[in-house]
């Protein structure tokens, strides 16, 4: 009887994986906190889809690219991938990436200009997922007490805030700036007017007055000793050290927002704020931030490019 038992026991699970095997496979692979939050996403969309079935890979930022390279360069690519937008010229030149379609999609849902990084030679390969922007998070005590308890809103300004900090003994420095991060340079190089490329735009403009001017600005910071001179793998624990004031301001994103509010002190929640990048002189309100943020795609290599797209 036991025997018995085991063999429907065993032909009803051969059954039932015979039964999944008839759903479309999509993969996706979700980079970082994303990755994780998509999993929570998937049942309903299943349940609405019950001939779809999607398999989701979550990966570390830091890995993602030459993941994706990797992928792409051993014809192993996922159905579906999220993508940060800058990547997405790099893709389309590869001839990685399929084109989509607006089918299903409200493309006034979206920002122009982050709707605009997803066009590559006027045909859509990406459908923007979330945009963020960089801004100054500060120490709000530490830079009251020198005078700037609202951030400084010039690059003036910001030196001399920095000056003060770092003369006053308020922090070790004024600013965190890794120097592995292009970021900065780029924020700096934008609120100065650089357009990055010469005319043609076969070439940089990195010796062009504006570009050179901010550059000269950021390598100031460290030559004063206003910022360390280290990478983001040298910041042992950036919450910990913006705590206990080793730098007292941090150009990042929006993600950081909610890690501030977990990982630092209860008795350090009122004493951090942000502010919009520093403007290059008084002429403008504010300097210019960057559209950053991640797109879906659809690899080319993919075998079932209309359930990935409906998962889109």
């Amino acid at each position: 009887m036991a025997k018995r038992t085991l063999i429907v026991a065993v032909l009803m699970l051969v059954a039932c994986a015979e039964h999944r095997d008839h759903r479309t496979r999509v993969e996706f692979w979700g980079l970082g906190r994303e990755g994780e939050e998509i999993t929570k996403m998937i049942p309903e969309f299943e349940r609405r889809n019950p001939g779809i079935q999607v398999v989701v890979q979550q990966m570390p930022w830091i890995a993602a690219h030459e993941k994706l390279l990797t992928a792409y360069v051993g014809d192993a690519t996922p159905d579906v991938a999220q993508m940060g937008n800058t990547w997405i010229p790099e893709f389309v030149t590869v001839r990685a990436l399929e084109e989509l379609t607006t089918h299903g999609i409200d493309q006034s849902d979206y920002f122009p200009g982050i709707w605009a990084t997803n066009v590559v030679g006027g045909r859509l390969y990406g459908i923007p997922w979330y945009v963020d922007t960089r801004v100054v998070f500060y120490r709000k005590d530490l830079l009251a007490s020198v005078g700037y308890p609202n951030g400084p809103r010039t690059w003036a300004e910001l030196m001399d805030c920095m000056d003060r900090l770092v003369r006053e003994k308020k922090s070790r420095y004024g600013i965190l700036a890794p120097t592995n991060q292009f970021d900065l340079i780029e924020l700096l190089a934008m609120s100065n007017r650089s357009p990055f490329l010469k005319t043609n735009g076969t070439r940089g403009a990195f010796r062009e007055p504006p570009f050179a001017g901010a550059f000269a600005f950021y390598v100031e910071m460290f030559r004063r000793g206003y910022a360390p001179k280290v990478s983001n793998e040298q910041v042992a624990n950036l919450y910990q050290q913006f705590a206990q004031a080793d730098f007292a301001m941090h150009v990042t994103g929006p993600w950081q927002i909610g890690e501030f509010s977990k990982r630092l002190p209860a008795d350090m929640q009122d004493k951090w704020a942000t502010a919009p990048l520093p403007a290059r002189d008084a002429s403008d309100p504010t300097g210019i931030s960057m559209a950053g943020g991640s797109s879906l795609v659809v690899f080319r290599g993919s075998k079932h490019k209309e359930a990935a797209q409906k998962l889109i």
